[in-house]
């Protein structure tokens, strides 16, 4: 995924090229990059596009110097994938906490057996 990212910010006019990304055109790419490597691809796919979408339209709009709409559209990038991280390691952690939960019940079945004996 980190290459579709890059892909993203070679996405644009070559203007975009010639310009240096802004600190939270930064920002958002990182985030996003985050979000990957925490599965949210798996676990919170549709936050995580639109944070990829919202990421190129920011580029778009830095490569066409429009700088008040490349700043807003990193910003929410950003804001969207961290939600997109946050909704993938809430999933992780659900799914821990249920096994752990069904270790503890067969332990608990299996000290009961053990105490009719």
């Amino acid at each position: 995924m980190a290459a579709a990212v890059a892909a993203l910010s070679l996405l644009g006019a070559p203007a975009y090229a010639q310009s240096v990304p802004t600190p939270e055109l930064e920002a958002a790419v990182q985030a996003v990059q985050r979000a990957d490597q925490a599965d949210a691809d798996q676990y919170a796919p549709e936050p995580l596009a639109i944070a990829r979408q919202t990421l190129a339209q920011a580029q778009a709009a830095h490569a066409s110097r429009d700088k008040k709409k490349a700043l807003d559209l990193a910003q929410r990038a950003a804001v969207d994938a961290d939600l997109a991280r946050a909704r993938s390691q809430e999933a992780v952690a659900s799914a821990e906490v249920a096994q752990r939960r069904a270790e503890i019940a067969d332990l608990q079945q299996q000290l009961g057996a053990e105490g009719k004996r």
